[in-house]
């Protein structure tokens, strides 16, 4: 995956199929208008890491494993006492994604992630910020293939939030179904 010339699967759709499409549907007038993703953050907050510090660590460590590149412990920026939080304490962990790792994540959150999840009916298609951005949630983290079931002590759930460079939730919506994201009709 590490050599110069390696084309993600997602990124040789989106530069075949994706974009001829959206030409088509919107009639833009130039083909840098056409909307593409810009990059994914996935967040998973770990309220347990309030009890002990180390579960902020092993969630970042989860974290890295699914999306191939290393995820930060975050922090809290200033102490609540209701939630027995103080300033600095470890809380979760964060990674944003673009370029091909980006497109290596979408084309495994699609095709093997999402299928895996119980009960799943689709992604809410009200789901969008008004800018163009998606957000979603995952209820367990195992989902993913990197993780091993066995290995797992606790199960998280993470946040997906896939921003785009759309102007509107129609545009990003068409954009992401294009790219195979299981929208119901």
């Amino acid at each position: 995956m590490a050599e110069a010339n390696y084309i993600p699967r997602m990124r040789a759709h989106y530069d075949s199929a994706v974009r001829a499409k959206m030409l088509e549907t919107f009639g833009y007038k130039n083909t840098m208008e056409v909307p593409k993703i810009e990059k994914i953050v996935l967040n998973m907050g770990v309220g347990e890491s309030t009890a002990d510090s180390k579960k902020a660590q092993i969630a970042a460590d989860d974290l890295t494993l699914i999306a191939g590149q290393k995820a930060q412990v975050s922090h809290a920026r200033k102490s609540i006492a209701t939630f027995k939080v103080r300033e600095g304490m470890p809380l979760g962990a964060k990674v944003t994604l673009r370029g091909s790792r980006m497109y290596d994540f979408i084309d495994r959150l699609v095709n093997i992630a999402l299928p895996r999840v119980r009960d799943f009916r689709g992604l809410n298609p009200k789901s969008f910020d008004g800018r163009g951005n998606f957000a979603m949630g995952i209820k367990e983290h195992i989902v993913f293939p990197e993780i091993n079931y066995d290995k797992v002590d606790q199960i998280w759930g993470m946040d997906v939030i896939v921003c785009t460079t759309a102007k509107s939730d129609d545009e990003a919506r068409a954009l992401l179904r294009e790219f195979n994201f299981p929208f119901p009709q």
